[in-house]
């Protein structure tokens, strides 16, 4: 503290924190943009990577660290980096690996946004992208070029599940990185370094957090690949917030309870939906007739014999776009909201809404119906959400 007499430089100086000789039980947040350091060489050396520590939250947090570091210790991995969002993990990590001339592999069912990046922004630095509807399209697809194999543990909207090993095989023969969005899985359902994925992403806004209240993403993998994504991360500046952090922390150590409710009642409500006639068709891995029914239960976890398939459903009811609509505003208990994950069953049009960047003839080689309507199942009692849904259909 400064030993002035001024009362602006007392205020500007006030004294130090407590710190604590024991170990705080909740998570500490460090909502400071700067650390200190005592000489002008070690504050260099820290921010050169020549010594550990802290000296920007642009660059790094306490934490933020603390959230990466609780994510990795569940999905299998040796190191994470923390981001603003989902949708900023995943351009970082494409920024991070791809360069003009280089060559994508990615599924013809992609979450839009994701989409978007591969199709529209990426072209502009000369990256191209090839969309492949299975493991054999995306082996065939391959280039001298291609550096990324893209894949989704489940795809958003249509829930087709991703051959993890297969995919890996074809990233190993091509000497390409296997990058896999494992956001509607979670690492509660699935975690794919354990199935070859060089790079896993999460939009930790969904299930991670899982109370609708903060945005982020992470990636995760090895300590290396880490660390050239934690480079790109510094200089695009898309950092996640102490706040966030926070909060994120918080949902993770109630996220194996979380998911194993909403799995159980998806499954419930899939069950249900596809036995009403009104319904064209309805997307759920844990159905036994869903076309990745037998690869889900190769890959994703079980609990007391029975394998969680993920809490989200896409339902398409009959009467195309208008029917999807109408099922949406007919809704009383699950809402119309963006995002998913939440304690609150949500649902989104998927044609006009996630997947608004997709013109027609993308949808129809993504396999999604005008009339598809995505189901985040929350919290709720699975009989009231069937009634409730059961209720909106149109006659």
């Amino acid at each position: 503290m400064s030993d002035s007499d001024d009362v602006y430089t007392r205020a500007a100086h006030l004294p130090d924190p407590p710190v604590p000789n024991e170990r705080p039980v909740g998570l500490p947040v460090y909502r400071t943009s700067a650390f200190v350091f005592g000489s002008a060489e070690e504050y260099a050396d820290v921010l050169g990577n020549r010594a550990p520590g802290y000296v920007y939250t642009r660059i790094d947090n306490p934490t933020v660290d603390a959230f990466g570091s609780a994510v990795a210790f569940l999905e299998g991995a040796a190191a994470a980096q923390c981001f603003a969002s989902g949708m900023a993990a995943i351009s970082t990590t494409l920024l991070t690996f791809l360069s003009a001339g280089d060559h994508v592999v990615a599924p013809s069912s992609l979450y839009g946004g994701t989409y978007s990046m591969l199709a529209h922004v990426l072209p502009r630095f000369g990256v191209e992208t090839t969309f492949a509807a299975s493991v054999e399209e995306a082996a065939a697809a391959v280039r001298p070029a291609t550096r990324i194999v893209y894949g989704e543990t489940i795809a958003n909207p249509t829930l087709t599940v991703a051959d993890l090993s297969g995919l890996a095989a074809v990233a190993r023969d091509a000497g390409a990185l296997l990058v896999v969005d494992s956001t509607f899985a979670s690492p509660v359902v699935c975690r794919p370094l354990e199935w070859g994925a060089d790079v896993v992403l999460h939009s930790a806004t969904k299930y991670l957090g899982g109370h609708t209240d903060a945005t982020g993403g992470v990636a995760l993998g090895s300590a290396e690949l880490m660390r050239q994504i934690r480079a790109m991360r510094s200089d695009l500046g898309g950092s996640m917030a102490p706040d966030e952090a926070f909060l994120l922390h918080r949902g993770v150590a109630t996220l194996p309870l979380r998911v194993d409710r909403q799995c159980e009642s998806a499954l419930a409500f899939a069950t249900a939906m596809a036995a009403d006639e009104r319904v064209e068709a309805v997307a759920y891995p844990g159905l036994p007739n869903d076309p990745g029914h037998a690869l889900a239960t190769k890959q994703f976890d079980a609990r007391n014999g029975s394998t969680r398939y993920g809490a989200i459903v896409t339902v398409a009811p009959r009467g195309g776009r208008e029917a999807g609509v109408a099922m949406c505003n007919g809704l009383r208990l699950a809402l119309n909201a963006t995002s998913l994950g939440g304690t609150v069953s949500k649902v989104s049009h998927v044609a006009s809404t996630t997947h608004r960047q997709l013109d027609d003839a993308a949808l129809r080689a993504a396999g999604i119906a005008p009339s598809a309507v995505r189901v985040s199942i929350g919290l709720e009692d699975p009989d009231d959400l069937v009634a409730d849904f059961t209720r909106a259909l149109m006659p």
